[in-house]
Parts: structure tokens; sequence; C-alpha cells
């Protein structure tokens, strides 16, 4: 029996939050789920099954990125990104506008697409929504985002709008590209992403807009742009409603582990970031009593492992002062390993969000998670999403 395109089911409801599965050919995503960032077809320090083991259903991967290095046709030509990087699971790439914006220099922005000097050697590129499902077919995405314009949230309303507006026109053109894209589109799924900066109007203008195209998935887009948590929950404390319930809900970019419990507490079913693994390579570790910096001198002779209720291996084997000795050393290995940690850290919350849910307990396991993890925190930067 031929596994199915895209089916998501929701088992459970804990007020807004949902447990559900997402199946796919390549697997099944349990959600809430917490998809780890392969931008260049690796995510930066593991291997594989080393992600798979942490609890990880599903990664993503970065248009932007890959089609500048190695580039989506070479990809295509060695296979796809799946047999490419080793996964045999699914993966959801992005569509680069973020990227586009946030990293390239820009040449123009119309109707047409954005135009853009790569960051990397200046060449030029231009991205469409045409070109952005092109890509994404080429890499052998299972989950493709339709290519969107995210401005900042400190804009005038008249630039959101617009900028809302022509998101809302490229969601149509993605869409109708994907269409066409004969044996990938008919084993993928492609998911809109909703606009409006921090308007309630402009983002039930686009909800409304996206629903009318139909999508297998919709995200919460441009959040966790710089707007701050308390911002960003008071999008989430509507947004999602404005969405299909019957399908998934992905917040983009997010985020911090108490950005997570309080995103999941509003109704969002998938999240990405690369702040586990950016923060292993620089030393600091989720815990639950809050995220550490290993290379603090307190933890040159402390013995303990880095959090003790994690199941990890990493906790299971080595001490804060072997990592606070491998990381002030510049060792490879402590980067690896630190990395390990967090994304075990947070597949482990993300394994807990669920049980809660199904138990209808999130309430008091969200309660407890802030009770322990803001008791001792120190302040945590904000991480870009590319």
């Amino acid at each position: 029996m031929t596994p199915p395109r895209f089916t998501f089911t929701i088992h459970a409801t804990d007020g807004r939050a949902r447990l559900g599965e997402i199946a796919m050919r390549r697997g099944t995503i349990r959600t809430p789920a917490f998809m780890p960032v392969g931008t260049a077809a690796t995510v930066k320090a593991m291997k594989p099954a080393d992600v798979r083991a942490s609890g990880a259903d599903i990664l993503l991967g970065n248009t932007y990125h890959l089609m500048l290095r190695p580039s989506a046709e070479r990809v295509a030509r060695l296979g796809g990104l799946h047999g490419f990087m080793g996964w045999d699971r699914p993966i959801l790439t992005d569509s680069g506008g973020y990227q586009v914006m946030s990293l390239a220099e820009l040449t123009s922005r119309s109707e047409e697409g954005v135009a853009f000097k790569s960051h990397l050697d200046g060449s030029r590129h231009l991205i469409s929504p045409e070109r952005s499902m092109e890509i994404q077919r080429l890499l052998g995405s299972d989950i493709v985002m339709a290519f969107d314009e995210l401005v900042p949230t400190t804009s005038t309303r008249e630039v959101q709008a617009a900028a809302m507006e022509r998101s809302m026109r490229w969601a149509q053109r993605s869409r109708d590209a994907f269409d066409a894209g004969g044996d990938h589109a008919a084993g993928a799924a492609l998911f809109g992403i909703q606009q409006g900066a921090l308007d309630e109007g402009l983002r039930k203008a686009s909800a409304d807009a996206l629903k009318a195209i139909e999508f297998d998935g919709y995200a919460v887009g441009g959040l966790a742009v710089g707007e701050g948590q308390e911002a960003m929950f008071g999008v989430l404390d509507y947004a999602p409603g404005q969405l299909d319930a019957a399908r998934p809900r992905y917040l983009m970019g997010v985020g911090k582990p108490d950005d997570i419990v309080g995103a999941v507490e509003r109704g969002i079913d998938m999240f990405d970031c690369v702040l586990p693994t950016r923060s292993g390579r620089t030393g600091q570790a989720f815990t639950r009593a809050g995220p550490i910096n290993i290379r603090n001198a307190r933890f040159a002779e402390d013995q303990g492992p880095l959090d003790p209720a994690c199941p990890c291996p990493v906790c299971a084997t080595w001490s804060r002062a072997y990592l606070h000795h491998l990381v002030r050393a510049g060792e490879i290995l402590g980067a690896m390993l630190m990395t390990e940690h967090n994304l075990w850290f947070y597949q482990t919350l993300m394994a807990d969000l669920r049980a809660a849910i199904g138990a209808g307990t999130l309430r008091d396991f969200a309660s407890a998670f802030r009770a322990t993890y803001y008791a001792e925190r120190p302040a945590t930067a904000g991480v870009s999403k590319g």
C-alpha cells in the first residue's frame, strides 16, 4: 500500500494546543514538532543518524543557500537532497525569501520577484515564486514553502499591507507552479505563509486569501524578527485561529524553549530554529534550569552533567568540566557534544509537550517548566533564522 502524500490527524487537544501526526511517504511527523535546521545540507556538527536518535522526525533545508552552493541543479543530478545528505525522512525547505531579504545584496524587488547579488561571490540571481518552486522541486523537498515577501514589523502599515498583498499574489503563483511539478507535486506538500506583521486585520486578510487558494499547511510568517516575545505572543493569540484548523500551523524561525512552550499553548504545531545548533557551537547549553555558558569558570571542575534530567548520551557520559575544557580549548568535539545535547533537549521538550497535551496537563507542565527555566537564567541574545 502506497503511503499517503500528506495527511494531518489531530489526536487530542488541550486548550488551543494540539497533539497530532503528519503522515507522508518518507515517514510520520509527530506534532508539536521541532525541525533541526540543516541549512547547507547538514545539521552542523551532527551526523544524520545522531539527529534522528535525538527524536527528530523532519529536518529543514535552506533554498537560498543550496541554490548558491552547490546549486539545486547539482543536487538533483546527484539524486536529490535526501540521498545527498544521507537523511531518509521528510525534509521541509523554506522558500529562500527570508535569506534573500537578510543576507543578500538586493538589487531590485518587483512583482516578478527579487533580484539580488549572492553574499558568497556577488553573482546575480532572481528568485520568483516559479523559481523558488523549481529549486525546491530539484532538491526533492517533501514540504515546500510558498515564496513570500518579508518586511520589518517596524514598517508603516502601508508598506506592510503592500507586502502582504504581494505575498498573496505570489502564493497563488507558487501554488500554480507547484501543481505543475509532475511527479514531485504528486508526492510532496505545499504550505502557504501568512503575513501581516503585527496587524490583526492584515493577518486576517492574509489568512483568508491563503485559505481560498488552499494549501496543505499554513505558516505564521513575519515573526521572530526582533519584535520580542510579548509582541509575538500577542500575534499568536489570534493568528493561528485565523488559519484552517484542520491543517498544520508552522511558526517559522522560532525559537527559544520558552517561545516554543508559549506558542504550543497558542495552537502552533511546527517549529524550526538555528538556536540549538548555533548555541552548541558557541558554548551555550540548554537545560531545564535555563541556558548556561559552559565557558564560565565555575564549570571548570564541575563533575555533574549539563542537565541531570536530560536523557542524552552527552549527559550520560561527560561532565560539565570536560565540556568546559573542550570548548575553551576550541576542540571540535566540544561543538559536536554541545550541539548533540541541545538537540536532545529540544526534542525531549517536544516529547514532553506532546505527552502533556495527550494527558490534558499542559497548563501544569508549562507552569512547572517556566518556574524552573526562569529560576536562574542568563540573558539570551536573539538569533536570526538563517
